[in-house]
C-alpha cells in the first residue's frame, strides 16, 4: 500500500512538472513569436502596405549599419586612402579582417560594411568619420531624430547587443527609405560583387539573389535581436521597402510580403490636366502626383476647403482608399 502511495505521488508530482514546463515552453515560444515585428512601406508614397507589431522596440543587430553606411555615404570622400585605426582590429563579431595601419578607401570599408557586414569596418568608419565612435554615435542618434525614427537608439556603429540599443520595424523602414533615396548607398546595397583597390566582397544577402527585383538592403542576426532583415525591391516602377525584426525565416517571409505587396498594389499618376471643382472653381495640382493604391479599390476624392492665403490654393484635395487617407495636396485655381 505505502509503495502503490509512493508511486502515485511520484507520478502525480511527474506530470505536475511536465505540466509547468510544457507551460513555461509554450510561454516561451508564444512570446517569441509575439516579438516578430515586420512593414512592408511603398518608397515614393511611403504609403505602409503591410505592418504588425511594427512599433515594438527590438534589437536590430547589423541591420544598425543602414544609419551607419548613409552617414558615411553623405560626408565622406569615398576615394580617400585611409589607415585603419587600432580600435577597429579584432572587433567581435562578423569582420573584414582588418589589420593595424592597414591601407584602404574609405569606398572599400563601407563595401565591406554593408556586404560582408563587417563589425570592424563601422568601427573604423565611426572614428575616421567623427574621431571615436562615441561621437559617431551621437550623429546616428542626431541623424534618427531627424528622419522622424523617434523610437530609435543607437549606442554603437554595428549592431553588437548593447542595452538601449533599439529600433522598431516603423523606424528602420523610415531610415532605409530615406538611405535609399541616397545614390551612394542604393548602389553599395545591391551590389552583389564589389572589387575595389584595396578589398573585394561577395554580398552575404541571398534575398539579392533569389527574389526578382531584389535591389538590398542589409541583414542581421544575434541571439538577442534573433534574425533580421532590411529588404528592397522593385518592379514595375515600384519600390518596396520591408523590415522583418527577429524573424527566423527572414528570407522566405521578406519574400511573401515582398510578393504580396507587388501583387496587391500599384502606383498610380495624376497629371495636373485634370481638373477638380471647388464651389464651382475649377482647379488644378501645381504638379504631377503619384499614389499608390490597392489593387481593384476604387478612390474616393474629397475636396476641402484651405485657408485663406495669398499663394492662389482655393481648396485642398484628399485622396482616400479603402478609408486610409494616402495623399494630400493643394489645389490651385486656373481662372
Amino acid at each position: 500500500m505505502i509503495k502503490k502511495t509512493i508511486k502515485a505521488s511520484f507520478l502525480l508530482a511527474f506530470v505536475l512538472i511536465f505540466a509547468i514546463l510544457h507551460i513555461t515552453m509554450s510561454d516561451i515560444i508564444t512570446a517569441k513569436a509575439d516579438g516578430v515585428a515586420e512593414i512592408t512601406m511603398e518608397l515614393s508614397t511611403g504609403r505602409i502596405l503591410s505592418a504588425k507589431n511594427e512599433r515594438i522596440k527590438l534589437p536590430m543587430a547589423s541591420t544598425t549599419k543602414i544609419m551607419t553606411a548613409l552617414i558615411v555615404a553623405e560626408d565622406c570622400n569615398l576615394d580617400e586612402v585611409v589607415a585603419v585605426p587600432d580600435e577597429a582590429v579584432g572587433t567581435e563579431g562578423s569582420s573584414i579582417y582588418l589589420k593595424n595601419d592597414e591601407k584602404l578607401t574609405i569606398r572599400d570599408l563601407l563595401y565591406g560594411l554593408m556586404l560582408r557586414s563587417g563589425n570592424d569596418a563601422a568601427v573604423a568608419l565611426a572614428i575616421i568619420h567623427s574621431g571615436s565612435t562615441e561621437s559617431f554615435v551621437e550623429k546616428m542618434n542626431e541623424k534618427a531624430r531627424a528622419i522622424g525614427a523617434n523610437d530609435t537608439h543607437f549606442c554603437n556603429p554595428n549592431g553588437l547587443p548593447a542595452e538601449g540599443h533599439y529600433t522598431t520595424a516603423y523606424d528602420l523602414c523610415l531610415i532605409a527609405r530615406y538611405a535609399m533615396n541616397n545614390q551612394i548607398f542604393k548602389e553599395v546595397v545591391s551590389t552583389t560583387n564589389y572589387t575595389g583597390d584595396f578589398r573585394s566582397f561577395t554580398n552575404k544577402n541571398k534575398l539579392l539573389y533569389s527574389f526578382s527585383g531584389a535591389n538590398g538592403i542589409k541583414t542581421g542576426y544575434t541571439d538577442r535581436a534573433g534574425r533580421c532583415l532590411v529588404s528592397s525591391a522593385v518592379r514595375d516602377n515600384m519600390d518596396v521597402i520591408c523590415v522583418v525584426l527577429n524573424c527566423y525565416d527572414m528570407y522566405e517571409r521578406s519574400a511573401k510580403l515582398l510578393t504580396d505587396a507587388f501583387e496587391s498594389f500599384s502606383l498610380e499618376s495624376i497629371s495636373t490636366d485634370k481638373i477638380f471643382s471647388f464651389n464651382g472653381t475649377p482647379c488644378i495640382l501645381s504638379e504631377v502626383a503619384t499614389v499608390c493604391v490597392r489593387s481593384g479599390e476604387q478612390l474616393d476624392y474629397k475636396i476641402l476647403p484651405a485657408e485663406p492665403n495669398d499663394e492662389g490654393i482655393v481648396a485642398k484635395l484628399q485622396i482616400l482608399d479603402a478609408n486610409d487617407l494616402i495623399f494630400t495636396a493643394n489645389l490651385y485655381s486656373i481662372k
